[in-house]
């Protein structure tokens, strides 16, 4: 039976990131992301767009057996970015109803639930990533 796809080389699978890598990248394009962003003092929709793509390639850059790492990364790299933002610049955080003085705790819990769903999107998006990923490996290891 042929595949509509043909299996991943051995020797391309070496060429895969590990886990390290993988988050390393993701959190250095994740500041590219932001800082990009933030050149008109507010998260936009490039901040937005720019996590769902950097959450659905880390899946794709880093080896079949360590994938975990990249299921738990896109909760934790939103927390962390959006909390460097409210260290480093709090006025981007605008949220409606949110006060002028308010802290970095409250400006963090409000820049997090005005990105929920950015970050459900990526989540999903990168579970499914991850899902066809493993499906895909061990499609290629029964035809083997």
């Amino acid at each position: 039976m042929t595949q509509a796809v043909p299996s991943t080389p051995p020797r391309m699978a070496q060429r895969d990131l590990t886990a390290r890598q993988t988050i390393v990248a993701a959190c250095v394009a994740m500041v590219a992301i932001g800082a990009l962003d933030l050149v008109d003092t507010r998260l936009d929709l490039l901040y937005s767009v720019g996590f769902v793509l950097i959450v659905v390639t880390a899946p794709l850059a880093v080896g079949v057996r360590q994938m975990f790492a990249t299921g738990v990364l896109p909760s934790v790299l939103l927390i962390a970015s959006l909390l460097m933002v409210c260290l480093l610049q709090p006025s981007a955080i605008r949220v409606e109803g949110m006060d002028a003085d308010a802290g970095t705790a409250a400006r963090l819990i409000a820049a997090t639930l005005d990105h929920g769903l950015t970050l459900v999107v990526g989540q999903v998006l990168a579970l499914v990533v991850i899902i066809l990923r493993i499906l895909g490996d061990a499609r290629a290891a029964v035809s083997r």
